[in-house]
């Protein structure tokens, strides 16, 4: 429990910061209510599951890797609970998830191309510049 800012000698409840989950199985990052939601979808897994098993260079495995990227198609947030940072949380969460495992990311959602990624810069050198484009 805090003291309240304006000095009132009542508490008030800290409130828990939103807890996003990796749910794999929808292809999405999501909130534990399920309610606010990045999905992606991933490319190129075959190149993986090729290098997994056919290479012993270590390097080449590491290369075909990179091939794999998460297109993020979309990040919603529904009205009542917007404005408070829903969207910016889901896209770290989907960015770092994406960094450890060394994919490359497609930012067809607008939010995130428009927004997510000019306020936070530093992801940039995970976006893909290349050929690939969004299959949405």
């Amino acid at each position: 429990m805090a003291k309240r800012a304006d000095g009132d000698s009542s508490t008030v409840k800290e409130a828990r910061p939103p807890v996003i989950v990796w749910n794999k199985e929808r292809e999405r990052f999501e909130t534990e209510d399920k309610e606010a939601f990045l999905q992606y979808h991933l490319r190129g897994v075959g190149l993986v599951a090729a290098a997994a098993n056919s290479s012993d260079n270590p390097e080449q495995e590491k290369r075909k890797g990179a091939a794999v990227m998460m297109d993020m198609v979309h990040t919603y947030v529904p009205r009542s609970k917007r404005g408070m940072g829903l969207a910016a949380l889901l896209c770290d969460a989907a960015f770092a998830h994406a960094q450890c495992h060394s994919m490359l990311v497609i930012p067809t959602c607008s939010y995130i191309s428009d927004t997510y990624l000019p306020r936070n810069p530093a992801w940039n050198s995970l976006v893909c510049n290349g050929e690939p484009k969004s299959s949405m």
